[in-house]
């Protein structure tokens, strides 16, 4: 998986490099590695253009744009207590910081989980007990890159944690974010990832 534009030409290769340093690091009986977190996304291939239909809904948007793409994960680690999930914009910058646009911040999935349905529904907490924030709220927000720009690259980064999170949604997603990853430091047992590219059609 390569691709070649300013400044990102090596973001696809620093994720597989952490989902393989997680994976090494889990290690079955007599040593023997375990297999890597697998994370799929039926909807667009690994770093392919994302539809429309799971991309940020705007006015006058046609039905069913703004909806979460189904998704599946195997090979989580034994041990694991939950899982988190976050999908966020590598290359939009936030107030001129190493903080990117938080698009979904889902956390406490239950470690019996395989996978999320297309059009997960909005609110704080989803039936299965996981919370879930963005940048528009409670929900998931689709990629939302203009027209008038270049392709934006978008990542789902999932990581399978020891424990359950005693995390409760803050003010905004990027408080609820910075206070998710401080709290999975020393928890991460598995990671993977998948990506996408998108910007509105002209």
């Amino acid at each position: 998986m390569r691709f070649r534009l300013a400044g990102l030409a090596l973001v696809p290769t620093i994720i597989i490099s952490m989902t393989s340093i997680v994976s090494a690091q889990n290690t079955g009986r007599g040593g023997t590695p375990t297999p890597p977190m697998i994370l799929t996304i039926p909807g667009f291939p690994d770093f392919g253009v994302i539809p429309v239909k799971f991309s940020q809904a705007a006015p006058g948007a046609a039905p069913g744009e703004g909806t979460s793409p189904a998704m599946s994960w195997a090979n989580a680690p034994a041990g694991t207590q939950s899982f988190f999930l976050h999908f966020h914009d590598l290359d939009l910058a936030r107030n001129k910081t190493t903080d990117d646009q938080a698009h979904w911040v889902l956390w406490n999935v239950p470690a019996t989980a395989t996978g999320l349905p297309e059009g997960v529904p909005k609110g704080l907490q989803l039936p299965d007990g996981s919370y879930q924030m963005s940048a528009t709220g409670p929900m998931y927000r689709g990629p939302g890159a203009a027209a008038s720009g270049p392709l934006h690259h978008y990542i789902f980064e999932l990581y399978a944690l020891d424990i359950k999170l005693d995390v409760k949604p803050a003010a905004d997603a990027f408080e609820t974010r910075a206070l998710v990853m401080k709290a999975i430091q020393g928890h991460i047992i598995g990671k993977a990832a998948y990506g996408g590219l998108f910007r509105r059609p002209q």
